[in-house]
């Protein structure tokens, strides 16, 4: 939300904003472009009819006092992804969609527009190097590639997101449930994305992750008007030295790795090619991608040791986080520190959803704050049932922050990786500063 404040700022709009708390780096950013408001908290007496439009967020609930006031004015609110279709309308809107992945595809296909000189709007869910927010929204651009997420639009629209963007060329990269908060079922969260299949338009294209058992069950029993085409994985070029994959008669370097990154790449290639951009410009484009943030992000590294910092919180996620980084470097040992700070990942019903998703490292740590389970009014979680879920012993899950920091110092990073995935921030860890300073880097 902030970011498209910030967009709609650079493009000479009057913005005005609330919340009940503003965190860093969003507060730092606002103040920065005179955005940040006065007073944290919900002021209805600033809803006025003097405003063109509301966009509401999902922080928000429905009894929120600006809201009521702004219906009670009869003034048009919108959903993020309602507003952002409407400033696109008129563009080729690429929407990238999935349970995992989506994030780094739409990453991928950004940065090889703009190395290409493409004039394209965006929004992703990540910082991206030489982007300076995460959406931009232009008179000039006619083409708009929108990371699309399945969860819900607004707290007074419970549509997914995605299913807003009405995408003419679109990439699914698998399906893995999640947000069992508002998808109770498996079958109901993956009927969502039959639903964004049916948005893309009826001239569009569609390309999907063949080696998807879900997709592969999807689209062998529907049929669509619109162009649809598989995609695989690209193939890894056996040569020392930085990663390289094979495409045509050459390799191509490329600065991240594993199987998922090379699923993702494929997929990222199709898509830029329906966009006019050659195989050989997009991968020329690739070996100056450094990725979106914490994504496989590096943190600090030596010859014979490396920390990594991701967003993986879904089973799916965990496992090819966890894959990649043990393909990559097989000779070091591999500790797995998580985090379960989502509904889902702290949801009873959905725990054994993560069993062995942590097999491959050789050594696993699992966070959980117990508050966090109060402030989100669920059933209590014990380390012994997280245990359990994932097949690890007691002594891997941790529910203190200063244990886990404990853990963490004890760890020697040497012949070793250390990756760290969480979508929280450990009970108020930060991240950065403990690695740059803390760690046994000895």
């Amino acid at each position: 939300m902030h970011n498209l404040a910030l967009a709609l700022h650079e493009n000479g709009f009057e913005v005005s904003g609330s919340d009940d708390e503003v965190f860093e780096p969003s507060r730092s950013r606002l103040a920065a472009r005179g955005l940040l408001p006065a007073r944290e908290g919900w002021q209805p007496e600033l809803i006025t009819r003097e405003l063109d439009a509301i966009i509401l967020g999902m922080h928000a609930r429905q009894d929120n006092p600006e809201l009521l006031r702004a219906q009670e004015l009869g003034l048009k609110v919108y959903s993020y992804p309602e507003y952002l279709y409407e400033q696109c309308r008129d563009k080729t809107r690429v929407v990238i969609g999935g349970s995992h992945g989506k994030t780094t595809v739409t990453s991928m296909i950004m940065h090889a527009l703009r190395f290409q000189g493409v004039d394209f709007d965006y929004m992703v869910g990540a910082q991206l190097e030489g982007f300076d927010t995460m959406v931009r929204l232009s008179k000039t651009a006619k083409i708009a590639v929108f990371e699309g997420d399945e969860y819900l639009s607004s707290p007074i629209d419970l549509r997914p997101k995605f299913l807003w963007y009405r995408p003419h060329l679109a990439l699914l990269t698998g399906v893995a449930w999640d947000h069992i908060n508002v998808f109770p079922t498996e079958e109901g969260y993956n009927e969502q994305f039959r639903l964004f299949a049916d948005t893309v338009d009826e001239n569009g294209y569609l390309t999907w992750f063949s080696g998807d058992s879900v997709l592969q069950k999807l689209f062998a029993e529907t049929t669509w008007p619109f162009r649809v085409e598989p995609y695989s994985e690209l193939e890894q070029a056996e040569e020392d030295g930085p990663s390289r994959i094979w495409y045509g008669e050459r390799s191509w370097p490329v600065p991240v790795f594993g199987a998922h990154n090379r699923q993702n790449m494929a997929g990222a290639l199709k898509v830029c090619q329906q966009l006019g951009l050659s195989a050989g410009q997009f991968l020329e484009a690739m070996a100056s991608f450094k990725g979106a943030a914490r994504r496989l992000q590096v943190l600090r590294e030596k010859s014979d040791a490396a920390v990594f910092y991701d967003f993986a919180h879904a089973p799916s996620k965990l496992r090819a986080s966890i894959a990649a980084v043990k393909e990559q470097y097989p000779g070091r040992r591999l500790l797995a520190c998580m985090e379960l700070h989502t509904f889902s990942s702290l949801s009873k019903d959905f725990l054994p959803q993560y069993q062995g998703t942590m097999a491959l490292a050789d050594e696993a740590l699992v966070y959980f704050n117990p508050q966090v389970l109060a402030h989100k009014r669920l059933p209590v979680v014990s380390a012994a049932e997280v245990a359990q879920a994932f097949g690890l012993p007691e002594t891997a899950v941790v529910t203190s922050n200063a244990e886990l920091l404990e853990r963490l110092r004890g760890f020697s990073l040497q012949e070793a990786n250390l990756l760290i995935m969480t979508s929280g921030n450990f009970g108020g860890l930060k991240v950065q500063d403990f690695v740059a300073e803390e760690l046994n880097w000895d």
